[in-house]
């Protein structure tokens, strides 16, 4: 994934570049204005006319749809998807629930790396260093962690060196602070290991220590914990506090290790370690497959840093970690491969494998030398699917999981068709996966002029990031892509540049639009999914994504929120369709039959981009449906704002979200407005001799 251009709009879009809405608050002294600060005011004024709807006249357009069966296409079943890379702390301190940062459920304190065994950020003291000294050692019981964190109490309980009131110690405060909610219970797990006698007060606190919302006292005599002692417990706090911090502290002098420090909610996605807010709105999108771990993020700057499936699996405390060096930032690989799988499971989505290929950013193994790649490849395959007797199917079924996961598709390498060996190593790939795993389909790295016979792929990866003028415009960008072939895979597609913000409307419409050409190309298109997915506020390495969050908040971007228009289109139908306008190239439109799982009831759905500034004035005409469409029970919902760069935020998260209302003329002809600057969907009740009708909030928003 490239950083982003910071690119002007488009001319071309049919949008004008604007100066942000003037206050309600912002005033004009009274007396003579400057001339220049005259015509700015006018100009900002008579610019501002096309952001509001009703402001500029209306067009007239006619949108024609065949309904027929016999016209209609089914599009792939795996149409719309999602793509976890981890940047921005999507899955470190975000997605995967884990609360502490650097011994976080699975690395011990090994973020400062081996060659800097002082460094134990985020973690710091409590007391000074008259009372305590706290450094790391080469002194755990895991030989792939080998660092652990060594503290010695220099005061004592009692006496002319006491211990200052509430003790000394040590503390993590998470990724930016750690939400703890009131009555809910946490479970806390440590490696334990001191010659003497143990009193040790393990607390959830406030940031500032001053509050504290839940404690466990562990004793021990001399003795009991001379060798490393795990212990586990669970803390259920008495209040809420949505900047915590956890604490380990004592008054009695003598020397303590600690590794593996982890806290984990006890209530979790699907009871499987996902923060249960972030999961769910992703299952709420329905998507068909998730392509995973990235990205940049499987290459590493270095291959030293490259993702390595392998490391991340097993029991989380023998997990090594590895630095994120690409978005600077170490990953304890808690969210490794094996929960990958086990997100798509939960979501009900397929797997897609990006794999390391031998290549990171800055280096790479000649094909000659990457026969251990490939087979560390076909090893990764065993443990997804392999059966439980096998090696690496063994490993799967120890870790809870004897059924194999359904893993079809694998990516090879992330967009590096350029680089010089990428070729002759994708062959050996390819050959070796398809000898083993024939029904496994594969997605080349280089696009469709460079697939050959020697060359071959079932898909190719397409990435586009680009304006929201030029986004626009590609909704016809696969129209004259030959009709035979492999088929492609859009795994990454974004609105860059000034007019994306953090995710403004405008950048949505321009990707509806996108997705709207993706689904008429669908015989050409089999797969797609945006990028990013996730970012935490406290670390927008990229920017726009879909979802936003800190440690106890979330919303969704306004491309989140169209997504949800598009969840219905995996495996629908698709019916042609015909727009007739003059003068007015601002529309894109697609029209498919879907079947809600929810109520069983059949809609055509009649999706409506439109992305200039003029409300449309549309007579919708439908011919050749087998069952007419029902008086009552059709609805129509609306994406728009009252400008083009609104963006949701902490502090307005539902400022640009849909808006479901019934249609009150639904029929096989209607009239309808669609506003400037919106996607608007029509879904339209078909008549299947049923007397089940939908309610308007379970169509759409309770989905969301």
């Amino acid at each position: 994934m490239p950083p982003p251009a910071r690119c002007p709009l488009s001319p071309q879009s049919g949008i004008d570049e604007v100066a942000p809405r003037p206050s309600k608050r912002m005033g004009v002294r009274r007396g003579c204005l400057d001339s220049s600060l005259f015509h700015m005011l006018v100009l900002v004024c008579a610019l501002s006319q096309v952001l509001f709807v009703g402001l500029v006249t209306g067009q007239t357009a006619q949108l024609s749809v065949d309904a027929s069966s016999q016209n209609g296409r089914t599009i792939p079943d795996k149409m719309f998807g999602i793509f976890f890379e981890e940047l921005n702390h999507a899955g470190a301190g975000g997605l995967w629930a884990e609360l502490v940062s650097n011994r976080v459920q699975v690395t011990g304190f090994e973020a400062g790396g081996i060659n800097t065994p002082s460094n134990i950020d985020p973690w710091l003291i409590i007391g000074d260093e008259s009372n305590i000294i706290v450094e790391t050692d080469r002194s755990s019981c895991f030989a792939s962690n080998p660092i652990a964190l060594r503290m010695e109490v220099l005061c004592g309980a009692t006496g002319t060196n006491a211990c200052p009131s509430g003790g000394v110690g040590i503390y993590n405060p998470g990724y930016w602070g750690m939400n703890i909610e009131k009555t809910k219970v946490y479970k806390v797990s440590m490696y334990i290991r001191s010659s003497d006698s143990v009193d040790l007060a393990v607390s959830l606190t406030s940031s500032d220590g001053l509050q504290n919302l839940a404690t466990h006292t562990i004793t021990a005599e001399k003795g009991d914990f001379a060798g490393w002692t795990k212990v586990e417990f669970d803390l259920q706090s008495s209040e809420r506090n949505t900047s915590s911090r956890l604490q380990l502290t004592t008054t009695k002098n003598g020397i303590i290790w600690f590794d593996q420090v982890s806290v984990m909610p006890s209530d979790t996605y699907m009871g499987h370690g996902f923060r249960k807010d972030l999961a769910t709105m992703l299952a709420n999108l329905k998507p068909r497959f998730l392509k995973f771990p990235g990205g940049n993020y499987v290459m590493g700057n270095y291959l030293l840093n490259a993702f390595r499936w392998s490391e991340t699996i097993g029991p989380w405390e023998e997990r090594p970690g590895h630095f994120n060096d690409v978005w600077n930032y170490w990953t304890d690989d808690g969210l490794g491969f094996f929960e990958f799988l086990q997100l798509a499971e939960d979501l009900d989505a397929c797997p897609v494998w990006v794999i390391n290929d031998g290549a990171s950013l800055n280096e790479q193994i000649p094909s000659a030398t990457i026969a251990a790649f490939v087979k560390d490849v076909i090893d990764g395959i065993e443990f997804a699917r392999g059966d439980p007797k096998t090696t690496w199917g063994s490993v799967r079924a120890a870790m809870g999981h004897p059924e194999p996961f359904p893993l079809y598709y694998i990516s090879v390498g992330n967009q590096e068709c350029s680089k010089p060996y990428y070729k002759e190593k994708y062959v050996k790939f390819y050959s070796a996966i398809k000898a083993s795993y024939p029904d496994i389909k594969i997605i080349s790295s280089c696009d469709i002029s460079s697939i050959s016979a020697v060359n071959p792929a079932d898909l190719y990866d397409v990435h586009v990031y680009t304006s929201s003028g030029d986004m626009f415009s590609k909704t016809r960008m696969f129209d004259s892509t030959p009709r035979s072939g492999p088929k492609a895979f859009v795994s990454e597609y974004a609105v860059t540049g000034n007019d994306a913000g953090r995710g403004t409307l405008v950048a949505a419409l321009a990707e509806a639009a996108f997705l709207i050409g993706l689904e008429r190309n669908s015989d050409v298109v089999e797969m797609a999914s945006c990028a990013p997915l996730f970012v935490n506020d406290n670390d927008r390495g990229f920017s726009p994504d879909a979802i936003v969050f800190n440690s106890w908040q979330h919303y969704g971007c306004p491309n989140y929120w169209m997504l949800h228009f598009f969840k219905d289109s995996s495996g629908a139908t698709l019916h042609p369709l015909t727009i007739q306008v003059s003068n007015y190239d601002q529309l894109a439109a697609s029209a498919l039959t879907w079947q809600n799982s929810n109520d069983g009831n059949t809609y055509l759905k009649i999706k409506v981009v439109n992305f200039g500034n003029k409300a449309v004035n549309l007579n919708i005409a439908v011919a050749g449906l087998e069952n007419g469409i029902q008086e009552f029970g059709s609805i129509k919902t609306v994406l728009t704002s009252g400008w083009l760069r609104d963006e949701n935020s902490f502090q307005q998260p539902d400022k640009v979200v849909p808006a479901a209302s019934p249609i009150t003329n639904a029929g096989e002809q209607m009239g309808v407005i669609v506003d400037p600057y919106s996607l608007t969907s029509f879904d339209l009740l078909l008549d299947t001799n049923t007397d089940k009708y939908p309610l308007l909030e379970s169509s759409f928003h309770s989905s969301m």
